[in-house]
């Protein structure tokens, strides 16, 4: 088991080593036999992670796909009027005031999500596609 651990052979002192070789002994205990066991033990244990690393990946899976089956596209086209996300308005800021400004114009799409929009009070400007 030493070895197994330590990579080494262990070195005991003669007295240690006496008693350990009588335990055996008296044990009637077979070190090769032993080790084989332990070999299975550890093969099983091998297995047991690699299931455990299968169930993970199935469990990760299954969470990406219902994940992205709520996700909605969104059809937006260039000339559409679209309402704009206002994150900076606190919950209650003494008023109750509304998340959501426009209608905005839509002038351009970028092909990677970003919007640039047009209002008559701010001219124009650009968003990401999540506050639209």
């Amino acid at each position: 088991m030493y070895k197994l651990v330590y990579g080494k052979a262990c070195h005991l002192p003669v007295k240690l080593e006496r008693k350990a070789w009588w335990a055996l002994k008296e044990m009637n205990f077979d070190i090769d036999a032993a080790g084989e066991t332990r070999f299975l033990q550890m093969s099983e244990l091998e297995e047991l992670r690699m299931e455990a690393y299968e169930s993970s990946r199935i469990y990760k899976d299954q969470t990406k796909k219902w994940h992205d089956a709520k996700i909605v596209d969104k059809k937006i086209n260039m000339g559409d009027l679209v309402l704009l996300f206002n994150s900076k308005v606190k919950v209650f800021p003494g008023k109750l005031c509304y998340r959501w400004s426009g209608p905005i114009k839509v002038i351009y799409i970028s092909p990677y999500g970003a919007f640039e929009l047009w209002s008559k009070e701010g001219g124009s400007f650009k968003v990401n596609d999540q506050r639209v």
